[in-house]
């Protein structure tokens, strides 16, 4: 059975999975609900109780259930899983990488606190202009696709604004993205300005990002340099030269 709860917060729907769950559950219950959802906001916050085992789905119920993450996978913005059944708590987190958005897992005693996951933010993008067309992006946290879309309006406007940009990205705080659709955003984001940056320089000591500076400089030609945390001075240095 699959009983779904309004939570009365806008983009925010819980719903709870107990045995046996068929395929009727999915089509009378979930998918209606889902499709009501995402009319009234662009993405949706799931919170999924599921006291259930794998083996109380019946064949259809992991048909429809297939059909409804396709159907939807654009369409959340945040996904909590709650179940004390070990296995599908790690089977979810195993597959949480591939996901569009990010989802965590919590046992049945920690429903409280993925509700507060649901509610919290998670990174954010800041920019700040300190002038003659140098512009400071630091991405801070596990960023998700809402952070992207938070700051694209205000990147479009400062690009719009300058001729020419000299980009300082400040990931001395970043944790990585959080699902696909972060990691798809970022890729657009920076494609879609590349031509304009005359240079970037990337701060932190992630080991991947000298790496990504390298691939950056191929993929968009960038002319882009890699700082370690510590050289904040001297990436500021020679962005102005």
């Amino acid at each position: 059975m699959i009983e779904v709860h309004d939570t009365g917060e806008h983009g925010i729907l819980e719903m709870r999975m107990t045995a046996p769950i068929t395929d009727a559950d999915y089509r009378d219950t979930l998918m209606p609900a889902l499709d009501k959802a995402l009319t009234a906001g662009n993405r949706l916050r799931l919170l999924a109780t599921v006291e259930a085992r794998p083996s109380d789905f019946t064949l259809g119920a992991l048909f429809q259930d297939a059909r409804t993450g396709l159907k939807h996978w654009r369409g959340f913005d945040r996904i909590a899983l709650v179940s004390d059944d070990k296995m599908l708590r790690r089977t979810v987190g195993g597959f949480s990488v591939f996901m569009p958005c990010p989802v965590a897992t919590f046992e049945m005693k920690d429903a409280d606190a993925a509700r507060r996951w649901l509610r919290e933010s998670l990174g954010t993008i800041q920019q700040e202009d300190l002038g003659d067309g140098l512009l400071q992006v630091r991405l801070r946290g596990k960023v998700d696709g809402a952070a992207y879309e938070e700051a694209i309006g205000d990147l479009d406007s400062y690009f719009a604004e300058h001729e020419t940009i000299r980009l300082l990205i400040d990931l001395r705080d970043f944790d990585g993205w959080q699902g696909l659709d972060a990691l798809r955003d970022h890729f657009f984001l920076v494609r879609g300005h590349a031509k304009r940056v005359h240079r970037a320089a990337v701060v932190g000591d992630a080991g991947w990002q000298e790496m990504a500076v390298q691939i950056g400089k191929r993929a968009f030609g960038l002319d882009a340099r890699h700082f370690r945390a510590d050289e904040m001075a001297q990436a500021k240095a020679w962005l102005a030269g």
